[in-house]
């Protein structure tokens, strides 16, 4: 199967106008670029809302139900290929384009394992972003001529495999392991994931049994090394 044939053409755009702006919601942990995609977005688009994590990602998209959303692949409290994999169970009509700094093909791979439709890096954007979405929007698949080429891209499907860690972890696995290669300790992960203290602790003493890490400092070389977080 080529990327090509992974998107189906969009349901939202039959019976309506083809010049209609998608609604698009924006995530980037850097506000400063944030804001930069914004302003780009809105010569061609209508931005419904801008967040800077993964996990305010979805909690705005299930508020606003955006059409399109760009995001960005490393962001805090859950990485953008997760979220991506979330919002398309929330949302699956939703079009999802990475807009990321990682030009290596096992991150364009991953990306559109997650759901993505598009991917371009930031330092083309101003040259790039109108055409992804124009193609993403019109139920095409766009990928930036700056990775390689699509045949290279579905070659590394075993070493995305082994940046995103999906036969081997859940998705709330995933979760754990990220926010706990953050940094952030067991009561802020139960704050953060709505759930109990002991229940972290059930999932972080799996995850160790599963991955055959025994501390939390093996976890997080754990996690910096299946991509879930950035050094």
């Amino acid at each position: 199967m080529t990327l090509r044939m992974a998107v189906q053409p969009n349901p939202l755009l039959i019976g309506r106008p083809d010049m209609l702006r998608p609604r698009i919601l924006l995530a980037d942990d850097h506000p400063m670029v944030l804001e930069g995609i914004a302003k780009l977005v809105e010569n061609f688009g209508t931005v419904v809302g801008k967040v800077e994590d993964g996990r305010t990602l979805l909690e705005k998209a299930r508020q606003v139900k955006p059409e399109m959303v760009i995001m960005d692949i490393s962001m805090p409290n859950l990485n953008g290929v997760e979220a991506a994999r979330q919002l398309k169970t929330m949302l699956p009509q939703c079009r999802i384009i990475f807009l990321t700094m990682h030009a290596d093909p096992s991150y364009v791979a991953a990306a559109f394992e997650a759901g993505g439709e598009g991917f371009l890096l930031k330092r083309s954007a101003t040259a790039e972003l109108q055409s992804a979405v124009e193609a993403v929007w019109g139920g095409r698949v766009y990928v930036t001529p700056l990775v390689q080429s699509e045949q290279d891209i579905t070659s590394h499907s075993s070493r995305r495999r082994d940046l995103f860690p999906v036969p081997k972890l859940t998705s709330r696995q995933r979760e754990v392991l990220q926010l706990i290669g953050e940094g952030h300790s067991t009561k802020q992960i139960a704050t953060l994931l709505h759930i109990s203290p002991k229940t972290v602790e059930f999932h972080k003493a799996r995850l160790m049994e599963t991955v055959g890490m025994h501390t939390v400092a093996d976890l997080t070389r754990y996690a910096v090394s299946h991509g879930l977080l950035d050094i």
